[in-house]
């Protein structure tokens, strides 16, 4: 499995979708941070330098060489699209090379199938709420490689949210991170930031909630008062999480669902998997959470879905392009 749909440039070996044979990663984060974001030129820059020797390893580890391999399988779509198309255009050269079957993943999917590496008993179908940087979704997995979209954001992701609001407070890159670091020392209930109806019931909005904690604190900045930074983020994420939680809850109600998921680089958030867990054991619903090694970008997501994608009897051509975006339930390549 290899992803370069942003910043980490990961490959791995996975059994049967099920079993991390390894899992390499290597990260432009450091470097991003000096910029207070991903800058995509960059990112592509460091892909193309990482790839061939994060494969490589990904093999070593596992004490395989690329003949051992069934196929290969790599993220097309979504991400951006400079980083994509690295890690696109190293496995069809890989699989060529090899005489491999190519094997298209859909990035979300893929997220979705780190709950396959954690919970080794968990089969669709369920309703996972997927929410990272650059997406937010409620989704029903129907089956292995089949897919409902019961909700999705207007605007602005969960993640995206979460890291704009850290950078706005201060915080380090990677923002979410510093926001979920620094909340236990805050207090929760000191801001309220809106929850916004919208004319969908499993829909989510987050630009609102960013513009919010912006507005307090350049008003505060202008007053010369002082930054209650803790209590801000502590109270930003819980207006996240919150959204995310009532939304998730009323559709698996909605569709009789018992079987939960998250999925995403948020649902390594530790207010949202609290939450989300009290929600589950009150409903007596069973939830799944990925190990947090694997909530974030990963090669070993990828090998998952791949292997999923593969006895489905997906293929890809040595055309395959990569996508800037593609809808999780009609992928195209």
């Amino acid at each position: 499995g290899i992803e370069s749909t942003c910043d980490e440039t990961a490959a791995a070996i996975v059994e049967d979708g099920r079993k991390v044979i390894s899992n390499v990663i290597s990260t432009s984060v450091r470097e991003q941070a000096l910029y207070g974001g991903v800058v995509p030129e960059i990112a592509s820059r460091r892909h193309a330098e990482y790839i061939s020797a994060t494969v490589d390893k990904a093999l070593s580890d596992a004490g395989m060489t690329i003949r051992d391999v069934d196929a290969v399988a790599v993220t097309f779509a979504p991400g951006l699209i400079g980083a994509v198309l690295v890690g696109v255009n190293f496995a069809k050269g890989l699989a060529y090379a090899a005489g491999k079957p190519l094997v298209p993943v859909h990035h979300l999917r893929g997220h979705i199938a780190a709950n396959y590496l954690t919970h080794p008993e968990l089969k669709p179908p369920f309703l996972c709420l997927v929410a990272s940087g650059g997406h937010s979704h409620i989704v029903a997995v129907e089956d292995y490689t089949t897919y409902k979209v019961l909700g999705k954001t207007r605007d602005d992701a969960a993640g995206e949210a979460l890291d704009k609001a850290g950078r706005t407070l201060g915080l380090p890159y990677p923002g979410g991170i510093s926001i979920d670091k620094i909340s236990p020392t805050g207090d929760e209930n000191a801001f309220a930031f809106p929850h916004p109806r919208l004319d969908t019931p499993y829909d989510f909005s987050f630009s609102g909630l960013k513009t919010a904690v912006i507005n307090i604190v350049h008003r505060m900045e202008q007053k010369g008062e002082t930054l209650p930074v803790a209590d801000l983020a502590a109270s930003f994420q819980k207006g996240v999480t919150d959204c995310l939680v009532e939304k998730l809850e009323k559709a698996a109600t909605d569709y009789g669902y018992t079987s939960i998921a998250l999925a995403g680089g948020v649902s390594a958030n530790s207010r949202l998997r609290r939450e989300t867990d009290r929600l589950c054991r009150q409903k007596g619903w069973q939830l799944h959470l990925p190990a947090l090694k694997y909530c974030g970008d990963n090669g070993a997501m990828v090998g998952a879905q791949g292997y999923y994608e593969y006895v489905s009897g997906v293929r890809a051509q040595p055309d395959l392009n990569a996508y800037a975006t593609m809808p999780i339930d009609r992928p195209t390549f």
